[in-house]
């Protein structure tokens, strides 16, 4: 029986800052199975890593000739690749803005190298990493909205069991998978069946959807 080799991820980097691109490139480099796939530091270069086809986009927000905001549909419309936004912008608007843009994830730049590390890994693996700065402002703007729903009004297929609120209320306060999964003294494996069963329910493609949706539909309560 031969041991299961993991794939190589390849990682395609948008930052306009030499300095921080630096950084980034070095993060990436010194992860095992994570190849650098091509760098931009512009909307227009960033474009042309499209044809590269990078299982990972880390997309700067404030580019020279626009915003990395507007990469992200046509990343996702081109290609079955994730993007982890990692900015300095964390206020309100632009997480949530980048939530629907349809971004995977969202770190702040002053994230250390294990969160970064750790955030490519769950985006990959189909998660939804965001720093605890931007999850908080996201989760502010989510109470003040006058959206929520009587949950009464959700279809009862719809319906989130106990152990899927309580995973959503650990990922609202942005534990990883793994971290999930000892908090809630279960396998990561059986993790995974409750994050498709969530996803499926709130018909949601990422953890911070999943969240938000909860929150408008009365399920989730922070």
């Amino acid at each position: 029986m031969t041991d299961s080799v993991e794939p190589t991820r390849r990682v395609a980097i948008v930052e306009d800052d030499p300095n921080l691109l630096d950084h980034f490139i070095t993060i990436v480099t010194n992860v095992v199975n994570l190849d650098l796939a091509g760098v931009a530091s512009s909307v227009a270069d960033a474009r042309n890593l499209l044809k590269l086809k990078p299982d990972l986009f880390l997309v700067d927000i404030g580019l020279p000739d626009g915003s990395g905001l507007d990469l992200v549909p046509e990343i996702k419309e081109a290609l079955d690749s994730k993007v982890l936004i990692i900015t300095s912008f964390g206020d309100r608007q632009t997480v949530v803005n980048a939530i629907r843009a349809g971004a995977d994830g969202y770190l702040l730049k002053d994230s250390s190298v294990d969160e970064i590390t750790d955030g490519m890994d769950v985006t990959l693996a189909g998660g939804s990493p965001v720093s605890a700065t931007a999850a908080v402002y996201l989760l502010e703007r989510l109470r003040n909205e006058d959206v929520l729903v009587d949950a009464a009004e959700t279809g009862e297929d719809a319906e989130l069991k106990e152990r899927e609120v309580e995973l959503l209320n650990l990922f609202a306060r942005g534990l990883t998978y793994k971290e999930a999964a000892s908090a809630m003294g279960i396998a990561p494996l059986t993790i995974n069946n409750y994050v498709k069963s969530i996803y499926g329910k709130l018909a949601v493609h990422s953890r911070s959807e999943a969240v938000y949706e909860a929150l408008k539909t009365g399920q989730l309560k922070l």
